[in-house]
C-alpha cells in the first residue's frame, strides 16, 4: 500500500516542478483534477486500467477524453500513468499536488465535519477562526457525518478539534467509567 502513495507524490512532485517552471501552477491544479475525474469515471476507468485492452486503444481513449481539455503536459502524465499501468493512483497525484501548491502558498488545509450542512456563514466564520488560530490563509473543506449527532470537528494538520456531541458523548462516558473503577 506504502508504494503507490510514494509512486503518487514522486509524479506529483514532478508536475509541479513543472507547473512552477512554467508559472501554470493553478492550470495544472486543475487539469490533474479533470483528468482524474474524467478517467476515474465507472465508464471509462475500466478501459484505461487494463492490461487486457490494448495498450495504443487505452492511449486513444486518453488522448480522445483529454486532448482538448488539458494542457500538453498533464496529457502527457495521464497517458504516462495508463501506460506504466498506475492510472489507479491519478487522484491521488493531483491530491498530492494540491497539498505541494499549498505548501508552496503557504495555505493550510483545514476539514470541518458536521452533522448537517454548514451554511455559507457558518463556513465564513468557522474559515476566519481557523485562520486566526493557525496564523495562515486555510483552505477549508466541508464533509457532513451524520454520526457526529450535532456539533463541528475540525482536522488541521495532525490536530482534531472536536466540538461534536458525539464527542462530549464518548469524554462523558469516559469520565463515567474512569469514576466507576475508582470506587
Amino acid at each position: 500500500m506504502a508504494r503507490p502513495v510514494v509512486a503518487a507524490r514522486r509524479y506529483a512532485e514532478a508536475a509541479f516542478e513543472v507547473a512552477l517552471r512554467d508559472g501554470e501552477l493553478d492550470g495544472w491544479r486543475d487539469d490533474l483534477a479533470l483528468a482524474a475525474d474524467i478517467l476515474g469515471r465507472p465508464e471509462v476507468a475500466p478501459i484505461v486500467a487494463s492490461p487486457a485492452v490494448p495498450l495504443a486503444q487505452r492511449l486513444g481513449v486518453v488522448s480522445q477524453l483529454l486532448e482538448r481539455r488539458v494542457r500538453p503536459g498533464a496529457l502527457r502524465l495521464a497517458s504516462l500513468l495508463v501506460s506504466r499501468g498506475r492510472v489507479a493512483i491519478l487522484p491521488r497525484v493531483a491530491e498530492d499536488f494540491v497539498r505541494q501548491l499549498n505548501a508552496h502558498r503557504g495555505v493550510i488545509m483545514a476539514t470541518v465535519s458536521s452533522a448537517v450542512p454548514l451554511t455559507a456563514d457558518e463556513t465564513a466564520a468557522i474559515r476566519s477562526r481557523v485562520e486566526a488560530m493557525a496564523g495562515a490563509a486555510v483552505e477549508l473543506r466541508t464533509k457532513v457525518d451524520p454520526g457526529l449527532l450535532g456539533g463541528i470537528t475540525i482536522q488541521v494538520r495532525d490536530r482534531l478539534l472536536d466540538a461534536s456531541i458525539r464527542g462530549r458523548l464518548e469524554r462523558l462516558r469516559d469520565q463515567l467509567h474512569a469514576g466507576a473503577r475508582i470506587r
